[in-house]
């Protein structure tokens, strides 16, 4: 293990600096180039409070969950916590749901708290909320049971009046392309039965969802993306009355831009009076990375990008002027690289479901210990494991390293490095009769579909450096070394694919086939993204 000197640890932070950055928006000359955000922060949607930024995203089964990311200028962001340590119902979550979970959430501040309203489509629309966005959250309420009700955004009205504006996931209200509005009583924690339709989006505005509601200038705005995450358009509704009837204008469309289906996010407003658009774009694999649009008003409508073509509807900028915020901030992007010297986990880090206390724990000894669990039962695949410790692609293209060692005690116990979709393979570093082998293997969710296996390569050591570079395409190549210096090629090249609703992840695992009272452990030393 790493011998924690001061001359060491200020050599790694550096190092970890540089390994942080394999995708930075902010060029250093007052412009951006989009994505803000090359990592899939699905339905983002944002809030200012002062001269502070805050994002949150769509969480899914991953825990903690409802990221939340901090800016100082919208383009440079960083992760400060999660607002859902453990994902209720407990029973439910605490195995493996993918695709379910928490879907777009909305994150507003009123009365000098934040809150968030997300979804839950199998269970109803759930309220958090905190006097800190980085402090503790308060317990999930539920403030309207229901099957299908996804997307909600409220609205505090001037005249004391709360409203909830929500859509339908067709997949179990067996209803889609609605969005209607409900009242809610005056503390926000209780969301009536009086729902109004404002939108029927089967007519010219198809799968319309995702709604974000404002007022202003006495309008009342419905922002929602219509059309398909991949394929579709942002919508802008606005009435003088908060239950329509609505008017409704196309403001953002890709065009012939290369940035598909430009989807739902969030206006916010500097301080400065400037107005931006913060929005998604589904990316396959790297999942739905986040841009950032400048935006504008003209007669009391939105104008998002810039309007290439002259069609009177904007486009998705790729390089533009950077948002005024009074002054400068440095660079900085979301955590990736992890040297394990902290006791805590970094907050790149989720589970696949809620985390037990067995999984594995952060040290103040320099590195992550992982134990080797019977999550999985009944030869169930490693895309059913919940002890799965994973984080976002955070680029197109980049490398990352790990350096574990394996202590095993029982045999058939495994390790490794992973890249997880709904097709995934990984490093499996596993004890065969009392020796270590590694191997390459590749799958899918198909429960009917066995997993295929590269020749295992004996290992003499049980100190391993596994690496995996991914290119463009989602193209993964798969790497180990024993000495961190010559790392020779293991398997074949994988093409990485989206999880349910998600982008790729990758990570690390632990897992055995068998019940003891002393698991084996990997005590993982680093994990580094690189160029």
């Amino acid at each position: 293990m790493k011998i924690l000197k001061i001359f060491l640890f200020l050599s790694i932070f550096s190092l970890q600096k540089n390994f942080a950055q394999v995708w930075v928006p902010d060029n250093g000359d007052g412009t951006y180039t989009n994505p803000i955000i090359h990592a899939d922060y699905s339905d983002p949607d944002v809030v200012r409070v002062g001269d502070d930024f805050y994002m949150t995203a769509s969480s899914f089964n991953c825990i903690p969950g409802l990221p939340i990311l901090h800016s100082k200028d919208l383009v440079n962001w960083k992760i400060i916590s999660y607002a859902l340590a453990k994902q209720p119902p407990f029973e439910t979550y605490d195995k493996v749901q993918h695709g379910n979970g928490v879907w777009a959430p909305s994150i507003t501040f009123h009365n000098n708290e934040f809150y968030i309203y997300y979804p839950d489509p199998d269970f109803g629309i759930y309220m958090i909320k905190a006097k800190s966005a980085q402090g503790t959250w308060s317990e999930p309420l539920l403030v309207k049971k229901g099957i299908g009700l996804i997307d909600p955004s409220p609205l505090w009205d001037d005249d004391g009046k709360v409203y909830l504006v929500h859509a339908f996931a067709g997949s179990r209200a067996q209803i889609k392309s609605l969005i209607v509005v409900c009242s809610m009583n005056a503390e926000g924690t209780v969301a009536n039965n009086d729902e109004v339709m404002v939108i029927d989006g089967h007519e010219g505005e198809e799968t319309i969802e995702g709604p974000k509601f404002y007022k202003r200038n006495n309008y009342y705005y419905i922002f929602a993306p219509a059309g398909g995450v991949a394929t579709g358009w942002q919508t802008v509704l606005r009435s003088k009355n908060v239950y329509g009837p609505y008017e409704k204008k196309k403001v953002l469309e890709q065009g012939k831009t290369t940035i598909n289906g430009p989807h739902q996010g969030a206006w916010v407003q500097t301080q400065t009076g400037e107005d931006w658009f913060i929005h998604f774009q589904d990316k396959g694999a790297y999942g739905r990375i986040v841009h950032l649009q400048p935006m504008k008003w003209e007669k009391d409508w939105p104008v998002m990008g810039q309007d290439f073509d002259k069609n009177g509807i904007g486009e998705p900028v790729t390089t533009f002027k950077k948002p005024n915020v009074g002054k400068k901030y440095p660079i900085e992007t979301p955590a990736e690289s992890d040297e394990f010297n902290e006791p805590k986990l970094g907050l790149q880090w989720q589970w696949q479901a809620n985390s037990q206390i067995n999984w594995g724990f952060p040290t103040s000894l320099g590195y992550l210990n992982l134990f080797c669990q019977t999550t999985l039962k009944d030869n169930q695949k490693i895309f059913e494991a919940p002890n799965l410790l994973l984080q976002k692609f955070p680029a197109e293209e980049f490398t990352a390293t790990t350096k574990m060692t394996f202590t095993t005690r029982l045999n058939e116990e495994s390790t490794g490095l992973l890249v997880m979709g709904l097709d995934y393979s990984y490093l499996c570093f596993k004890n065969n009769n009392g020796k270590l082998y590694l191997s390459q293997k590749t799958g899918n969710f198909d429960k009917t579909i066995l997993e295929n296996e590269t020749k295992p390569i004996l290992i003499t050591k049980n100190t391993i450096y596994l690496r995996v570079k991914i290119k463009k395409g989602g193209v993964c190549s798969f790497f180990y070394s024993l000495d961190d210096k010559k790392y020779e090629s293991i398997g074949t090249d994988f093409i990485a694919k989206e999880g349910k609703w998600i982008g790729a992840k990758l990570g690390l695992f632990a897992l055995s086939q068998k019940v003891t009272n002393d698991s084996g452990n990997v005590a993982v030393d680093w994990f580094r993204i690189s160029k």
